[in-house]
């Protein structure tokens, strides 16, 4: 049966594979993005696997962005099957070290991008007594990391928002809630976490530089490889 699904984050890495897997599963996608003249890497993997996506702009950073797109789906299709939350942003720096505009920026996107985006399908849902909503968190949700408190702490957030709506939520109007936790994988991630680090100030010349430079140096490692990268 095809599935009316909404995917955040599709202008790069998983957020492409979710959107071009799904639509070539048969389901009608609808992959959102925050800036769409970054869509030719999501239009070029469409059109090498000979799929069709309805691509719309969203900002998980932004009710009114996520609201008009929401609302566009319903009225092309009736309602919303699914939900994938899966944009984000990574972060590599101590607490001492982030400025609290930091920490705000990365709480919102990780955390309250998955909030609202959710709120703004659950009426509809629950209004049907069928829906699945997905956050793609991380292994970070589960485990803590070196300088990557503030992101852990995000999915961490994540995490608990998750299982405490399926607490209630799902007995009460059978909607489903799932939270998917990639270690390794091999995306764009790390790749924007490290220019993240750079357009920022660079690593920082305190007491934590040796460790971070330790921390840094194993992921450009991994990346250069092409084995690993963290999701």
């Amino acid at each position: 049966m095809q599935k009316i699904i909404l995917i955040t984050g599709t202008s790069t890495g998983l957020g492409i594979e979710l959107s071009v897997q799904a639509a070539r599963a048969g389901h009608k996608v609808y992959a959102t993005m925050r800036n769409l003249g970054k869509r030719a890497a999501l239009d070029q993997a469409a059109s090498d696997a000979g799929v069709s996506l309805n691509v719309l702009q969203l900002d998980v950073q932004d009710s009114a962005s996520i609201a008009s797109a929401v609302d566009t789906i319903i009225a092309e299709n009736g309602h919303i099957d699914v939900l994938i939350n899966n944009a984000g942003a990574g972060f590599v720096r101590s607490t001492e070290q982030a400025s609290e505009a930091e920490i705000n920026w990365v709480m919102d996107v990780n955390f309250m991008g998955v909030v609202r985006c959710t709120k703004a399908v659950l009426p509809h849902m629950r209004a049907r007594r069928q829906g699945h909503v997905i956050a793609i968190s991380s292994v970070g949700g589960l485990v803590g990391q070196p300088f990557n408190e503030i992101y852990c702490a995000a999915k961490f957030a994540v995490e608990g928002y998750m299982e405490s709506l399926a607490s209630y939520v799902t007995p009460s109007f059978g909607l489903d809630f799932s939270v998917v936790e990639p270690g390794g994988i091999t995306s764009e991630f790390a790749n924007t976490v490290l220019k993240q680090v750079s357009e920022t100030g660079g690593m920082l010349e305190d007491e934590y530089l040796p460790i971070l430079q330790k921390y840094i140096g194993g992921a450009e490692s991994r990346r250069d490889q092409n084995i690993y990268q963290t999701a």
